[in-house]
């Protein structure tokens, strides 16, 4: 089964339709299954007097540490929401939205949406989880900031409030913008499948294209990673993002390691199967060897190509005697 990739465009449209069009563009053009935005109410979701993190407001250009005000300017109406799906439709991509309240829950219920991202900054809301449970729906849960426990927690929440545990894939993650490589700590994502037998993946926020590639050799089955049309624009994530000649590198990599993981079964491929007869070797006359003469390892030597006796059978024609003439490199008969 192939790997289900989402691009998250998040808030990188920076409250622009035109750009949103864009990014969508840009992840359908690259090959992603999914291009996600995220859906908000600034009123709910944050207070008035929350400062931005650290990131935030190191990567944006602007004085103003409030989230609400920086917030306020990202919201997507639902006439937008609309435009935007009916817009991937076009483009063959699923449109994909985070809620980050319960109004946005409703409201991407109300516009169809079959698969529900839950954000690390949400596994620990016991209101939210459990409104999104009852949908019964397909989840996606990210688990940043979380311990095996409250990531377990919230699976139990999620899996007693309707939605059975093979709809739920569990993302590790770090909420870091950008994650440093020593705090990426991908043995974890193989913890959290190991422990609650479920399916896992990653949501990366590294700033390059090798650690979600790596997350497919080790059995992720969902990839999502922030992109952008452009890293040096103002906003919250375009630093950490991947521009899209990068989201395409990503992909075709991606895909790439799908190929090569392969059936698990050793075996000469089909590719190099015509290389075994000019790669191997066969036992061959040392030097002239005449009928009744003994095999010995003074007349015998081994050398390409294959095709005659394997050279594993070496202690098996030791001591036989020659049935016939051989020249000097001329295979050997049994």
């Amino acid at each position: 089964m192939s790997v289900f990739v989402i691009a998250e465009a998040g808030v990188n449209h920076n409250g622009s339709i035109k750009l949103a069009k864009q990014l969508i563009d840009a992840a359908s053009d690259a090959g992603a299954d999914a291009v996600k935005f995220q859906t908000f109410k600034a009123e709910k979701l944050v207070s008035k007097n929350a400062k931005k993190a650290e990131y935030q407001q190191k990567n944006m250009q602007d004085e103003d540490s409030s989230q609400f005000n920086m917030l306020k300017k990202l919201e997507l109406d639902i006439e937008t929401h609309k435009e935007l799906i009916a817009y991937c439709k076009t483009k063959n991509i699923m449109f994909l939205s985070t809620p980050f309240d319960l109004e946005s829950v409703d409201m991407l219920d109300s516009l169809g949406l079959e698969i529900f991202k839950i954000p690390s900054g949400e596994i620990t809301n016991l209101p939210y989880l459990r409104k999104i449970a009852q949908l019964k729906k397909k989840i996606v849960l990210s688990t940043g900031m979380a311990t095996l426990r409250e990531v377990g927690d919230a699976l139990e929440l999620l899996t007693s409030n309707g939605t059975p545990k093979e709809n739920i894939t569990v993302l590790h993650a770090n909420t870091m913008y950008p994650t440093p490589m020593e705090d990426v700590n991908l043995q974890a994502m193989l913890t959290i499948g190991k422990t609650f037998n479920v399916a896992y993946g990653y949501s990366d926020h590294t700033l390059g294209i090798e650690v979600p590639t790596a997350t497919v050799a080790l059995g992720a089955s969902v990839i999502e990673k922030h992109f952008t049309l452009d890293k040096t624009m103002d906003g919250p994530d375009h630093k950490a993002s991947l521009e899209p000649h990068e989201l395409k590198a990503m992909m075709q990599a991606i895909r790439n390691i799908e190929r090569a993981m392969g059936d698990g079964v050793k075996k000469p491929s089909k590719s190099e199967t015509p290389n075994i007869e000019v790669a191997r070797k066969s036992i061959v006359a040392a030097k002239p060897i005449q009928k009744g003469e003994i095999f010995s390892k003074e007349n015998l030597t081994v050398k390409r190509p294959a095709g005659g006796i394997n050279p594993m059978q070496w202690d098996d024609i030791i001591g036989q005697v020659a049935k016939r003439d051989y020249d000097i490199d001329e295979m050997i008969e049994k």
